[in-house]
């Protein structure tokens, strides 16, 4: 077993990503953080460390002949490791211009929405619980630095310095300790060595995305010209910051159980629960941050996981105390679509048009 191959074992065993009877979907697009994982993962796998494996590639269709070379790349990876694929394309374009929603974000739930479809069928296909699989990612070091610089620059709320979880929910990220180039080398070795690996049309290793070099992109803008000057400060962020990163993450997950508690003693779910929750007027004697993530986890159950939680939000949710005693006849509407309102009962929290409904029959 190669160093970088332990490397990867080892955090998935201490941060309890999968054992060696869960089923594993792996993320593939092509390039060369996920092309490492496939070759890493399944090299565990022969090692009976890790268990049933499929592949999932989805093409956005947002690159035209570039995409479906990547889906052939990923075809041939997939049947040299003799790993089942599921190719999945998706026009993310269409899909971002008729909801006129943010073509990242469309591509990243029609992305999950694809996995947790193959996952399903992965599951199924080997007869263990869905809720045991698990779905892989490539994210690595180098995007977690990337992450934490750019939520300095725009801003974020509690934990968001942890910059990305090692896993979260069935989502594992494996390779958060490697760094890119770290992968690239993996690869590379392999390919040395005699191994069979993939190609691409014109001989390469793994496929690279054009846009990836585009600096009018925020992304990669971080990535090119923010993360570059800090390393020449500091040679050795990546350890220095996975380090800061870690410790925040510690903290974070401790602020997180405690205040799952205080959800359970200060919040109070209305029937059906979609129509919303009441905060008893004792949660404005708890701390401050601890107010704080329960409004977020408040709001992430209403307006859905894969929402934006705004600061603007969570700030009128807590405006609705003052003295420490819900501030009667307070009323803000946030997120466009939820109605916050307070009385001596407490906080409450609804869709606008049950709040409306409510205030009619008043």
């Amino acid at each position: 077993m190669s160093a970088l191959e332990e490397k990867v074992l080892e955090c998935i065993v201490a941060r309890g990503m999968a054992n060696p009877l869960q089923p594993v979907l792996l993320m593939v697009s092509g390039g060369s953080d996920s092309t490492a994982l496939a070759y890493l993962v399944h090299a565990l796998h022969e090692r009976e460390e890790i268990g049933p494996l499929a592949m999932l590639h989805v093409n956005h269709t947002l690159r035209g002949a570039d995409a479906e070379s990547d889906a052939r790349f990923v075809e041939q990876l997939a049947s040299r490791l003799d790993i089942p694929l599921t190719l999945a394309v998706v026009d993310v374009g269409g899909i971002a211009e008729s909801e006129r929603a943010n073509i990242e974000a469309v591509a990243r739930r029609e992305r999950y929405s694809a996995a947790q479809e193959a996952l399903t069928k992965l599951c199924m296909s080997v007869q263990a619980p869905v809720s045991e699989g698990r779905i892989f990612v490539a994210h690595t070091v180098d995007d977690r630095i990337e992450n934490f610089y750019m939520r300095s620059i725009v801003g974020t709320g509690p934990g968001g310095f942890r910059s990305m979880l090692y896993l979260n929910g069935q989502v594992a990220r494996p390779l958060l300790d490697c760094g890119r180039q770290e992968l690239r080398d993996y690869i590379n070795d392999l390919a040395e060595s005699g191994v069979d690996v993939a190609r691409d049309e014109d001989g390469k290793l793994w496929r690279d995305d054009a846009t990836n070099a585009h600096t009018d992109r925020f992304r990669a803008f971080v990535r090119h010209e923010i993360v570059p000057l800090a390393k020449e400060r500091n040679p050795r962020l990546d350890e220095t910051l996975t380090r800061t990163m870690n410790l925040i993450a510690d903290e974070d997950d401790m602020l997180d159980e405690m205040a799952e508690k205080l959800v359970e003693q200060h919040v109070v779910w209305l029937e059906p629960a979609e129509e919303g929750c009441v905060l008893s007027p004792w949660l404005a004697a708890e701390r401050m941050p601890l107010q704080r993530r329960i409004a977020v986890k408040v709001l992430e159950c209403l307006l859905g996981p894969d929402a934006r939680i705004e600061t603007a939000s969570v700030d009128a949710v807590l405006a609705g105390f003052e003295s420490g005693k819900p501030l009667g006849g307070y009323v803000a509407n946030i997120q466009g679509n939820l109605a916050v309102s307070a009385n001596r009962n407490g906080i409450r929290i609804e869709p606008m048009a049950s709040f409306r409904m409510r205030r009619k029959k008043q």
